[in-house]
């Protein structure tokens, strides 16, 4: 299965890696994209917000994330009973890109693919997941083997680690893959308008969620 490389397909963010400092850079971004950006359907009715994009060498948008439910901060506490602190779902698209040349014609670029999707949505759940009980000094030597484990993980869909789930898009089925962990739930898959889906969130369940694109992805600013 073809995979873009880490290089390629960075965990969402900046072209220089950090998040975009204004949600006018962020629409502007979302807007210099050329293909259509997802979120949940009109069956969820909550709130939705913009995170950031993710741009290739030659600037190009390459893909994107859009949140819904509560705005997450890193997990370090919990609520009653052991409920997460928020509810969230977070919708990433990434342009599916054949295998091309770099920008400067000194390299090939890796396609993307429904592992891409996957690994960009593991790396954006361990954004906001610190175990509790983890000294803060250790927490980059955690989240970079957690990142290396995501990876593997997502370069191996057929493995025992996924499930398969049925949900719609454009209120048409399609299949995900799909995996739960003690810090939230991740999937991912395709579609038919030219990108691939990824998804990851706490507290609300996937099995009831479905996507569709985003009309006017203006109006989330």
């Amino acid at each position: 299965m073809e995979t873009t490389s880490r290089v390629g397909a960075q965990a969402p963010a900046a072209a220089d890696g950090q998040q975009l400092p204004s949600a006018r850079r962020t629409i502007d971004g979302y807007l210099q994209a050329p293909f259509p950006w997802y979120g949940l359907d009109e069956a969820f009715t909550g709130q939705r917000w913009l995170m950031q994009v993710g741009t290739g060498a030659d600037g190009a948008v390459e893909h994107g994330s859009i949140g819904h439910g509560d705005e997450p901060s890193v997990r370090g506490e919990v609520g009653s009973a052991g409920e997460p602190r928020e509810k969230f779902a977070v919708v990433v698209t990434v342009a599916a890109q054949p295998s091309r040349r770099s920008a400067d014609g000194t390299g090939l670029l890796e396609a993307t693919s429904v592992s891409s999707a996957a690994w960009l949505a593991g790396v954006g759940l361990l954004t906001f997941t610190w175990p509790g009980q983890m000294d803060h000094t250790l927490r980059d030597d955690w989240l970079e083997q957690q990142t290396e484990t995501a990876w593997a993980l997502a370069d191996d869909l057929d493995g025992p680690e996924w499930s398969r789930l049925s949900l719609p898009v454009d209120g048409v089925a399609a299949s995900f893959y799909y995996r739960e962990s003690e810090f939230g739930w991740v999937l991912a898959g395709t579609t038919e308008a030219g990108v691939h889906l990824g998804a990851y969130g706490r507290g609300m369940s996937a099995y009831g969620l479905g996507f569709a694109v985003v009309k006017d992805i203006a109006a989330y600013a």
